[in-house]
């Protein structure tokens, strides 16, 4: 299974979902998606823009965790 970490950048970076959305111009839904991993699919130029803001590495956004453990 696919996780996103973003819930944890926001929290490290003391901003809102909303705050984020005006920021980088990602609708509040979608961010609200990636936070409750609710999302179906990740768009690559969503990834680039979050890594960009973020300054990170796209594992420090994502994880994979073993659905068969």
């Amino acid at each position: 299974m696919i996780k996103m970490k973003l819930h944890i950048k926001l929290a490290e970076s003391r901003l809102t979902q909303s705050e984020l959305s005006k920021i980088t111009g990602i609708r509040q839904p979608t961010i609200s998606a990636y936070c409750n991993d609710s999302f179906v699919s990740i768009k690559k130029d969503h990834l680039n823009i979050l890594c960009k803001f973020f300054n990170c590495k796209i594992n420090d956004l994502i994880e994979y965790e073993d659905d068969l453990k």
